[in-house]
């Protein structure tokens, strides 16, 4: 079972079923956009599955994406054309979910929303710490400890600190 994004085929749920899979074993696939959501790729793996490992595959949502059915002319032709239109709409379906996502943060940042973790506010006695630091008269163990901070908050809070010095 698969639960990550079909956004790509890098997904180790994914990989380990396409090294298991033997001839005649048949893959149950939720929907087309289950299984991908770029184009190419759709096709890509369809073709590899089905003709280079020799597996059936059943698409649950679509009937017609029925793999043990329908292996003559005919079948295959309609298969591929509901493939082909699936797969076009899997990828134009990822590409309408990005941009509404960017207009989304855009928005967001436009009304003032800040991303991320919260900045920590810098003790008042970081300026006087950081002079003992500097003159070696405090370890930074013992900077970071006055400051309340991780060290590697200290290290970029320093370098912001220095900058602004200059």
């Amino acid at each position: 079972m698969d639960k990550q994004s079909g956004k790509d085929f890098d997904r180790p749920q994914y990989q380990k079923l396409v090294r298991k899979l033997k001839k005649d074993d048949l893959i149950y696939i939720k929907s087309i956009d289950r299984l991908g959501r770029d184009y190419a790729e759709i096709q890509e793996q369809w073709r590899y599955l089905t003709k280079e490992k020799g597996a059936d595959i059943v698409v649950l949502d679509m009937p017609l994406l029925d793999r043990r059915r329908g292996k003559d002319l005919m079948g295959t032709f309609l298969s591929d054309i509901v493939l082909q239109v699936l797969s076009f709409a899997a990828e134009n379906e990822r590409t309408n979910i990005r941009q509404r996502q960017a207009e989304g943060i855009a928005a967001a940042k436009a009304r003032g929303v800040r991303f991320g973790r919260p900045q920590i506010a810098m003790p008042e006695c970081f300026e006087k710490t950081v002079h003992l630091w500097e003159r070696k008269e405090i370890t930074v163990k013992e900077a970071v400890q006055r400051c309340g901070v991780s060290e590697a908050t200290f290290y970029r809070r320093l370098r912001k600190y220095r900058e602004t010095r200059e």
